[in-house]
């Protein structure tokens, strides 16, 4: 009989979880420390790691207050990690003693002289909670958890839900599944979870197609029915927005075999999508081989066909047969800023100056591109973004440098999704957190 293998003791668990908030502020992607973290304490120190992040400012602006000179980084970062977990939340992930407890036995694992420090700061910080917390949030950094210039470029761009956004930021997301249109429906797939006991319902979204799950508890993907066999993948509602903007509906629907791009297209899931949805001829190109190696991953759990190739998909000359495409699915490199909530790492690692180099490699994607579309044929053009240099300006842009007459920026275009709480799904008004990441959406007809 198979026996489940034991969760890692929370010390350790609170030591990895500090190695991961270390590595980020020396600017390593919390994804890639994730996935070379050992399998068994993975789930646990992404749930408590990225809680850390997501109050990574505040824990801080608290222990500057607690210890007003910076401890060596090993310290300061369990330090911080142990503050994040012990803010005033409505459910706190553990007993004040029995994390105070446990951070100080990380404390002798990563530095075996500071553990008398440690204990003493986290001792103080819950004898004087409310005062250091209300102190930290009087700062800009403790108070909205980003970086000024991030907050400073919302303030701009949205200055009606510029504070409801960064709030939003720091919330866990939901989580979304599609459910493979080939092999069920959104509805049946609700009813089977049902059966094992995990409550979720289907979002009523039109352009969804009845796919799109929301569980009302996230789980590891292992519990999910049928998840392995290729059923179902885990996507956010915004993303799965793709597909139908690409295979357009009734008599302005792709043909069947129609010719399809997916550029920037790891890690496949859009892809996967597209042809769970219909039967296209599908190239997926990325530019980074271990990424693409991605796509052959997720297709292959599908049980699903494409041509994948390795390549900038700038560099037309190097990889196109010269026959045109009748859609095109553009998901450009972006700064993510609209799925910072389930990325928090992204906020500490953007630069400021990253967004000006991301607008020009999405601008010079979309003169690329726009090229190899047939007459009569769509682009679709989209960033998991909520900045507006990355969506309406660079189309505005775009549209701009076309010929008068060549292209028609379809009405139906989504435009910028906010991940707010008002743009919830009807069905759904139990839920208090948004239920879609921040995403930019363009459908872009050639006259």
């Amino acid at each position: 009989m198979a026996h489940a293998t034991p969760s890692p003791p929370l010390s350790r668990l609170l030591d990895l979880s500090a190695e991961l908030v270390q590595a980020v502020r020396a600017g390593r992607s919390a994804t890639d420390w994730l996935a070379r973290c050992p399998a068994d304490a993975r789930p646990g120190v992404q749930a408590l790691g990225l809680d850390a992040l997501r109050r990574l400012g505040s824990a801080s602006e608290a222990r500057k207050i607690l210890a007003p000179r910076t401890p060596a980084p090993a310290v300061d970062a369990l330090l911080c990690t142990a503050l994040a977990l012990l803010w005033p939340t409505a459910a706190p992930p553990y007993p004040d003693h029995t994390l105070v407890d446990q951070a100080v036995s990380a404390a002798r694992r990563r530095s075996p002289a500071s553990a008398s420090f440690v204990n003493a700061v986290l001792r103080r910080f819950v004898r004087e909670r409310a005062a250091i917390t209300a102190a930290a949030e009087r700062t800009p950094l403790g108070a909205w958890n980003h970086p000024a210039w991030w907050v400073e470029r919302l303030r701009r761009d949205w200055p009606a839900h510029w504070q409801a956004l960064l709030q939003a930021a720091n919330e866990r997301p939901p989580m979304t599944l599609r459910v493979n249109a080939r092999r069920g429906s959104g509805q049946a797939y609700v009813q089977r979870l049902a059966q094992s006991g995990q409550a979720a319902w289907v979002l009523a979204d039109p352009r969804l197609a009845g796919q799109a799950v929301l569980l009302a508890q996230p789980c590891p993907v292992q519990q999910l029915p049928g998840f392995a066999e290729g059923e179902v993948s885990v996507q956010d509602a915004a993303a799965q927005l793709a597909a139908s903007l690409v295979l357009g509906e009734g008599e302005h629907a792709l043909r069947s075999g129609a010719r399809v791009l997916d550029a920037c297209a790891a890690p496949g899931g859009k892809t996967a999508q597209l042809l769970e949805r219909a039967d296209l001829e599908l190239l997926a190109l990325d530019v980074d081989a271990s990424r693409a190696e991605r796509i052959h991953e997720t297709l292959q759990r599908l049980r699903l066909t494409a041509q994948v190739r390795v390549a900038d998909a700038r560099q037309v000359g190097a990889w196109w047969d010269g026959r045109p495409f009748d859609a095109i699915l553009l998901d450009a490199p972006c700064t993510a800023s609209g799925i910072v909530r389930r990325r928090p790492d992204i906020r500490w690692l953007r630069r400021p100056d990253d967004l000006l180099a991301l607008t020009r490699i999405q601008d010079e994607l979309l003169t690329a591109l726009w090229p190899l579309l047939a007459p009569g044929g769509r682009l679709v053009y989209a960033t998991c973004s909520i900045f507006r240099a990355e969506g309406q300006q660079r189309i505005d842009a775009f549209m701009q440098r076309l010929p008068a007459g060549s292209a028609r920026l379809d009405k139906a275009s989504p435009g910028h999704l906010l991940p707010l709480a008002d743009n919830q799904d009807a069905a759904a008004t139990e839920t208090p957190a948004a239920l879609t990441d921040g995403f930019f959406y363009a459908l872009i007809h050639k006259t």
